[in-house]
């Protein structure tokens, strides 16, 4: 007998805040499918408050309150049973977040559980990478966010290591990241990557990866090529910033990230000896409903 269900994520990132509703549909006779219903963004930039003043700013806690009174409202009117809020590298950096998690759960009702980058990234894995992951193949998994980059490597099928970086689209935007730290990166990424003499690919994760995908035009399922991405790296370059808003049609708070969003996936990329960068659309927010109706399936609380 078929059964839909309906779960819910909230991301809190450093670029914006998500809400994402999954039908999730139950058949005992077929695998357990999970449909995306809804997806609210919400472009509270609070990476801008954490990585340059160190705390979260009075007036984007107050934006924060009212975007969770709406999410609140949204899971009510679709009929959600379970959801979780996530925050990443913004909150976690913020010297005030354990204030800010409270006001939220007060104004709201809803907790706010702040996670490190250890958890994000296997809450990430536990997604559906095992349908695109051949196990005769290597991957090097990269989520771009605002304020953290986690990488993961893949072979035969399982995670070989994993490593979470404070490099983020918006710390690049506001010149934070030392040499030292891309130095760190490609160092990190050659040794985890040379044994497989380039034939590995990379997977993408994040808004902005989406994003170039759906510029690119291709089909779901093919990959972006090295060779398109670098290029097009070249032409966002060339355009100033009201130009990618007028004549990509980026919204305001995507036009300025997606360039160095790119440069780590180029560099992840170059540095690893890749050349395709597949794009399944899967993040944060998916794990997090994952990871929620696995642990009730088994009988467990988050």
């Amino acid at each position: 007998m078929l059964k839909i269900r309906k779960f819910a994520a909230i991301d809190i990132g450093s670029n914006a805040m998500r809400l994402l509703i999954n039908n999730v549909i139950e058949d005992k006779e077929k695998e357990t499918k999970f449909r995306k219903s809804a997806l609210v963004r919400m472009p509270i930039r609070l990476g801008q408050d954490s990585f340059t003043v160190g705390e979260i700013s009075r007036e984007n806690i107050e934006r924060m309150a009212d975007a969770m009174k709406a999410f609140k409202l949204t899971m009510k009117v679709y009929g959600v049973e379970k959801y979780m809020a996530c925050a990443t590298s913004a909150m976690r950096e913020a010297n005030n977040s354990s204030e800010v998690v409270d006001i939220i759960e007060k104004k709201s009702g809803i907790r706010i559980e702040v996670i490190d980058g250890k958890k994000e990234a296997a809450i990430i894995a536990s997604t559906d990478l095992h349908q695109l992951i051949q196990k005769d193949k290597a991957y090097l998994y990269v989520d771009v966010g605002g304020g953290s980059t986690e990488f993961t490597v893949f072979s035969s099928g399982k995670v070989v290591n994993s490593k979470s970086y404070k490099i983020g689209t918006v710390r690049l935007l506001n010149e934070m990241i030392s040499e030292a730290t891309w130095k760190d990166i490609e160092k990190w990424i050659k040794q985890q990557t040379t044994r497989y003499n380039g034939k590995i690919s990379i997977i993408g994760s994040g808004g902005n990866i989406n994003k170039l995908f759906k510029m690119s035009g291709r089909k779901l399922g093919e990959p972006l090529s090295y060779i398109w991405l670098n290029a097009q790296h070249q032409f966002l370059q060339e355009l100033t910033y009201e130009e990618r808003i007028t004549e990509l049609s980026l919204n305001p708070d995507r036009a300025d990230v997606i360039i160095p969003a790119t440069r780590i996936y180029l560099n992840a990329a170059k540095w690893s000896g890749a050349k395709k960068i597949h794009v399944p659309k899967i993040g944060l927010s998916d794990g997090i409903i994952k990871m929620l109706y696995n642990l009730e399936k088994e009988g467990k609380k988050v």
